[in-house]
């Protein structure tokens, strides 16, 4: 009996239930003593209708078939035949980027989450074939990296971590996030096995290394990998080895690009890639929440404030440059200049035509606020995740589910003097760096998994979807809960009670772009306000059948920048809901969408649209034709007064460049 006893002790403290799979959801924060919320478990919530219901399907039927097809190729992409060269199963040479194993470490990742949310008998074998091929590439002792391995059998050189720049860790973290997801959907410890063998090589290997090779770091993914490892499996030294790590971050010369020229703890701008950064943002509030170090903590509020307030774009979107130099140069040379790529650059540079806004890097803007919120439990980080994801996120795949956005614009012109890499029209395969697929993928398959969270016997309710959650309270009550809405495109949702909950709170999310909304229960208006967290809360005897009505209103509103941002001074976007609005090409019959100027008291009729079998809510208005002579390569010109009204419809943002390379741009001339 006191082994029994024991053993169902261990199966909760791990989050299993009696099947032995996990009943945890990507983030497992159930034990974290710094977070105030837990995650729902992965088979919780289920999509029933709407949007991210059609958003699934076209994931499940089109995304993971086409990304698993493409990354298992011999001939598109080389990342799984990397493995099978490692593991002795082929011949031949190492082939694409250093980041290659990382890539197919998300693709996996999505694929576990689709086979938690399906339970395709097909998808698992594919992950389990896979995952033989990773374990016979995996060193004897741990250590588990294509490029090198293929390289140390031709020459026999043992390279490890040898490239400050290179890879490794960011491969290391996507295989131990892909192995404790892989571990939480089947139950399965054959992915998590290879994890844990790698983790204890870093463990090792971090314990004799130098803080100049600790300082290999590039997209610290490893940093959010192995504190999930951690919460999979207990082993706190893989807690201890993140530790140490961070508080070793920035004791060497680095850079901005990095973000480590300084310690973490002392950061209060970020300057950087924005891949790298928001991942290292994630992974310290992963850290935070099982350590609940102030330090850490004050930093993240500080580049959180930085960022929102001063180098985030409409979209959600984070990265504003290609190329430029380091504001701060390094650290031991403040008066020399380095090269920063990909980056966000100064406070309120947020050009528009030159916006790169990497898909990966708004995937890393979610993976953070996901995290800031499960900390807090305060909703201003959902309104950000939800921008981003609606906007910045969506965008990164065409609405078919077929081809990709590395970067993502807020303007896009034919007339454009020079090219940009990854410019225009969407992809299939990015040749040149195709991380952003699979992590859009695994993002898109896991999506139901931010729409709700738990403290303590109070449901909290962060976005709206079409859905049905099953789960369990801290008291061990069952909730059924079933959600109707056409959210985004109305702002009334419905919430039925599937079974009685005596207990149970619920708190429902106002957006901070909703101005006015009213709640029932039971068709009984409730006069409550919204709490400082962004929730508003119902607490009764809740009996099955029970209904709570919300309604948001969702006008059509005009937004304008701060002055400060001069590429967009005077100029307003259109936004409705989470949703910002473009204006495109193929929705106009003269001039360039850039001579469309709109009025500050314009009105909007909504009109339901397809494109590409998406169904789409898209705006009619009224614009102004501004200076719509022909440039005759001038500079300057005297300005022409015309007065020329055009009916012209904006679309959302995610779903331009779908029909063909188009001129495209989110902020048009305000007319006051």
């Amino acid at each position: 009996m006191m082994f029994c006893r024991t053993i169902l002790i261990l199966f909760l403290a791990l989050g299993l239930g009696s099947t032995g799979i996990a009943q945890v959801g990507l983030v497992n924060t159930s034990n974290s003593p710094f977070a105030k919320m837990h995650t729902m478990g992965i088979n919780d919530v289920q999509w029933t209708s709407g949007f991210w219901k059609e958003r699934f399907d076209v994931c499940r039927d089109v995304m993971l078939p086409e990304l698993w097809r493409t990354y298992t190729s011999d001939t598109i992409c080389h990342a799984f035949r990397n493995f099978k060269v490692a593991a002795g199963l082929d011949t031949g040479r190492f082939r694409g980027p250093s980041f290659h194993d990382g890539d197919f470490y998300k693709t996996l990742e999505a694929a576990a989450a689709m086979f938690a949310a399906t339970r395709d008998p097909k998808i698992g074998s594919m992950m389990d074939e896979a995952i033989r091929v990773i374990s016979l590439a995996q060193r004897a002792d741990g250590y588990v990296y294509t490029k090198n391995i293929i390289e140390q059998k031709k020459t026999g050189r043992s390279l490890t971590f040898d490239d400050v720049l290179g890879f490794e860790a960011y491969n290391f973290g996507h295989l131990m996030t892909a192995a404790a997801i892989h571990y939480r959907a089947t139950g399965k410890r054959t992915l998590l096995d290879v994890a844990e063998k790698a983790a204890n090589f870093l463990v090792e290997f971090y314990a004799g290394a130098t803080p100049e090779q600790a300082r290999n770091a590039i997209c610290p993914s490893h940093y959010m990998g192995l504190t999930e490892l951690y919460r999979t499996t207990l082993n706190k030294k893989y807690l201890d080895l993140v530790i140490h790590l961070m508080l070793i971050r920035g004791t060497v010369e680095g850079t901005d690009d990095n973000s480590d020229r300084v310690l973490f703890r002392n950061m209060k701008k970020v300057n950087g890639h924005a891949v790298r950064a928001n991942y290292l943002f994630a992974g310290a509030a992963d850290l935070f929440a099982e350590t609940g170090d102030p330090a850490l903590k004050a930093a993240l509020d500080s580049l959180w404030s930085n960022v929102t307030n001063t180098k985030l774009y409409i979209t959600g979107g984070c990265g504003a440059l290609y190329d430029g130099v380091s504001v701060d140069g390094t650290s031991y040379k403040p008066d020399t200049v380095q090269k920063i790529h990909q980056s966000y650059g100064r406070d309120f540079q947020l050009p528009n035509l030159t916006a790169h806004n990497e898909t990966c890097a708004n995937i890393g803007n979610v993976l953070w606020n996901w995290r800031m919120f499960l900390l807090t439990g305060d909703a201003k980080y959902i309104d950000v995740l939800e921008l981003s994801l609606y906007n910045s996120v969506l965008s990164g795949v065409g609405l078919k589910g077929k081809d990709y956005f590395y970067t993502n614009p807020l303007a896009s012109s034919s007339a454009f003097p020079y090219h940009m890499r990854w410019e225009g029209g969407r992809q299939a395969y990015i040749s040149k760096s195709n991380c952003c697929p699979p992590n859009a993928v695994r993002t898109i398959a896991e999506v139901q998994h931010y729409q709700y969270s738990l403290q303590g016997n109070a449901v909290f309710v962060n976005m709206y979807s079409g859905n049905r959650l099953s789960a369990r309270l801290d008291n061990g009550d069952s909730i059924q809960l079933e959600q109707s809405t056409d959210y985004p495109w109305s702002g009334r949702v419905m919430i039925r009670f599937l079974n009685a909950s005596s207990h149970a709170k619920i708190n429902l999310r106002i957006p901070d772009w909703c101005k006015s909304f009213t709640v029932a229960v039971n068709g009984v208006k409730q006069g409550i306000k919204t709490g400082s967290n962004g929730f508003l809360q119902l607490q009764r005897a809740w009996e099955k059948n029970d209904k709570i009505i919300l309604d948001l209103a969702m006008p059509v509103i005009l937004i304008e920048s701060n002055p400060l941002v001069e590429e967009s001074r005077n100029q307003a976007a259109v936004k409705r809901g989470p949703l910002v609005y473009c204006l495109e090409s193929s929705d106009i019959k003269t001039a360039t969408v850039f001579n469309y100027a709109i009025a500050a008291g314009a009105s909007f009729v909504a009109k339901d649209i397809l494109i590409e079998q998406a169904r789409l809510k898209a705006l009619e208005t009224n614009f102004l034709l501004v200076s719509t002579a022909p440039w005759k390569g001038q500079l300057y010109r005297e300005v022409i007064s015309e007065k020329i009204q055009r009916n012209a419809r904006l679309i959302p943002y995610f779903a331009w460049a779908n029909r063909g390379r188009t001129d495209m741009t989110v902020w048009l001339p305000l007319i006051r």
